[in-house]
């Protein structure tokens, strides 16, 4: 595996990012009485994926910080799709949106459990200060 420099060049995290941006642009056609509501929730949650990733990667060092973020990223996606979910069935998000939504986030969650399951493999040993 290469070396990563920094959070931003995992594919993870990119895919994050693009997915919290789908989402902001979708949530500006909902209907403004959602706005203080489903919107800000659904966007704060896409918004919080990536920055769990973000500060997983900065917090690596640490073995039981870098999964308890990442578990934070996974929860937050989660609860993407269960917004695109109730959107969906309140009427906010089309037939065709909703699944291709809530699809963004299978590649999304993925790596993050795997990251979980293999923290090792991404973690730094402090001892050396390098990567293990």
């Amino acid at each position: 595996m290469a070396k990563i420099a920094s959070h931003k060049e995992l594919t993870v995290w990119k895919n994050a990012m693009d997915a919290a941006m789908r989402i902001f642009e979708v949530t500006r056609s909902f209907p403004v009485e959602e706005k203080y509501s489903m919107v800000d929730q659904i966007r704060r949650s896409s918004r919080s994926v990536a920055a769990n990733l973000a500060e997983a990667w900065r917090r690596r060092r640490y073995e039981a910080a870098f999964p308890a973020n990442l578990n934070d990223a996974e929860a937050e996606a989660s609860e993407v799709q269960t917004g695109i979910e109730r959107a969906f069935r309140c009427g906010s998000i089309n037939q065709e949106t909703a699944p291709e939504l809530d699809e963004t986030y299978e590649p999304i969650i993925g790596p993050i459990v795997t990251m979980i399951r293999q923290p090792g493999t991404w973690t730094v040993d402090r001892r050396s200060g390098g990567e293990r």
